[in-house]
């Protein structure tokens, strides 16, 4: 039995009455939270599940399903709700996954031919139908993946994105580091007893230190849906429902995004205060500036800033009142070491065992445990001060981070862009924001409202948060003259940022999701505008 599950069971033999999760309707101790993980894991293995997709809200059901399928060894992909239909399809292809644990009642994400209902209330299992995940039964594969506990698929930088395989001592790892360096300081260990699940559990990162960290020491963790907390979609939030109910839980600690940090300091700057039991809060998921940081602490906000990727299971380095420098992403964890090669980072000591179906990889379990032994290299810039702190200063590729945390390779989106009749060249924009923008050099005779229209067609393809919402003019071509292009035809993002600084500072002046969606102009076109899509 792994680490986290046993100490759940030493939980609940030394203080079986303690509330584990707290959910909408109803709780579970930790004896009755044992007591359902024991139930379902042995009905998963009666059922022969060796590997699964995990489908639900957030919820008292989720947790359990997820801490029961690790104790029946199945391979579990938590598959997030943010996804697209097609990207949901492609998880379901690519993992070959023909069952479904499903939290709730709610529809499945493909046919399904049979649901059947689990011993515990709330959570069943769907088979789907057969054309679903592969075209023959000899084609299926049922299997756990030898040594992988889970495979998370990120939001996607394009919408086919990979599966990271992760192993329970990679699991482990993070998840006891973890503990360590934010319960390190006198007094943390009775100030925070309580955590709110704000972000998806289908992501690695909540998923560990938002339910496997306060499991393991002993927490209670409030797990609610998403729209109970007032998100909707991806990148849409109602900050006074939010804070209505964090004031009714009165939680110590939250994981947060940039942008839902942003929308607390702006909050408490009008006079709408979180609660006082707050102790100790995680901001991480994308690029958080060092001004919000000290504009959330000066409204008496205690946030600390950290820095992950799923390829090193989750958290690399966190600041904790132990250890904090303001402008950087902490101390690297005690598990994990990190070198800075030609100003990349790389990181050691708990890196991912593969990507599913990569080159000289297969679903029979022919994954590279050594890559433990490797580094990885994170594909982002930084550098380690003197007193050890490690500090992100971009990226090595254009990926961008939306301050909702979700990663989008903007070639994808101006892939598809590109293909209309009224777009010459684009390049989108949305780094650290809270949704996408695009520069157009738009073909002769063509109209605001027929881009906007073009745009609009595109976006019903896209996930929510790859959508363009608004969008500029150039004011002429991008071209190798104007340095706008190299001398092989690709984008010079940077320089083409810095000529239309002042109307992206336009269309990024409100953090606020754009709440109208309207065409400003319907005539031709003019340069540095901002246009809202249709």
């Amino acid at each position: 039995m792994n680490n986290i599950l046993a100490a759940i069971y030493a939980h609940a033999s030394d203080t079986p009455e303690k509330i584990a999760l707290t959910g909408a309707t109803t709780q579970l101790t930790y004896a009755q939270l044992a007591a359902q993980i024991d139930s379902l894991s042995e009905w998963f293995i009666a059922q022969q599940i060796g590997r699964a997709g995990l489908w639900g809200e957030n919820g008292i059901e989720w947790i359990v399903a997820d801490l029961a399928a690790w104790k029946a060894k199945i391979t579990l992909v938590p598959l997030p709700r943010f996804f697209s239909a097609a990207q949901l399809q492609h998880v379901l292809s690519e993992a070959q996954l023909s069952r479904l644990l499903v939290c709730g009642d709610i529809a499945s994400v493909a046919a399904v031919s049979a649901r059947t209902a689990s011993p515990i209330a709330g959570i069943y299992l769907d088979q789907l139908a057969l054309s679903t995940t592969a075209t023959t039964t000899t084609d299926r594969n049922d299997k756990a993946i030898e040594g992988i506990a889970k495979i998370t698929f990120t939001s996607g930088t394009t919408g086919t994105p990979k599966g990271v395989c992760l192993s329970t001592a990679a699991l482990e790892n993070v998840t006891l580091a973890l503990a360590e360096r934010i319960y390190a300081t006198p007094g943390t260990e009775q100030t925070v007893q309580r955590h709110l699940t704000l972000l998806p559990l289908s992501t690695l990162l909540e998923n560990i230190a938002g339910v496997y960290v306060p499991l393991y020491l002993g927490k209670n963790i409030v797990v609610l849906p998403g729209d109970a907390l007032g998100f909707s979609g991806s990148s849409q939030l109602s900050l006074p429902r939010l804070l209505q109910q964090l004031h009714a839980y009165q939680p110590n600690s939250l994981i947060l995004l940039p942008q839902i940090l942003q929308g607390f300091v702006a909050a408490s700057l009008q006079g709408f205060m979180l609660p006082g039991s707050l102790a100790f809060v995680a901001v991480g998921g994308a690029k958080t500036s060092a001004n919000l940081i000290a504009q959330a602490r000066a409204c008496g906000i205690p946030v600390y800033e950290g820095y992950g990727l799923s390829e090193c299971a989750s958290v690399v380095s966190l600041n904790a009142p132990v250890a904090d420098k303001m402008g950087s992403v902490g101390k690297p964890l005690s598990h994990v070491q990190v070198r800075i090669d030609q100003g990349v980072i790389f990181t050691r000591g708990n890196a991912f065992s593969g990507y599913l179906n990569a080159e000289g990889q297969n679903l029979q379990g022919n994954i590279d445990l050594q890559a433990n032994a490797e580094w990885v290299n994170t594909g982002d810039l930084g550098y380690l001060d003197d007193d050890g702190f490690l500090f992100i200063t971009g990226r090595e590729k254009n990926l961008l981070i939306s301050s909702f945390g979700r990663n989008i390779s903007p070639e994808w989106i101006e892939a598809e862009l590109g293909l209309n009749r009224t777009i010459a060249q684009v390049m989108v924009m949305g780094d650290a924001q809270p949704f996408c923008s695009a520069i157009i050099v738009p073909y002769p005779h063509v109209t605001a409202e027929q881009i906007s229209s073009d745009i609009s067609r595109v976006n019903k393809t896209l996930p929510d948060y790859a959508q363009v919402k608004k969008f500029i003019i150039a004011r002429e071509p991008f071209t190798a003259a104007n340095q706008l292009l190299t001398d092989n035809g690709r984008l010079r993002r940077l320089a083409i940022s810095i000529a239309y600084a002042e109307s992206i500072d336009a269309i990024y002046a409100t953090a606020d999701y754009p709440a109208t969606i309207s065409s400003r102009e319907t005539g031709s076109p003019a340069a540095g505008v901002v246009y809202d899509i249709l």
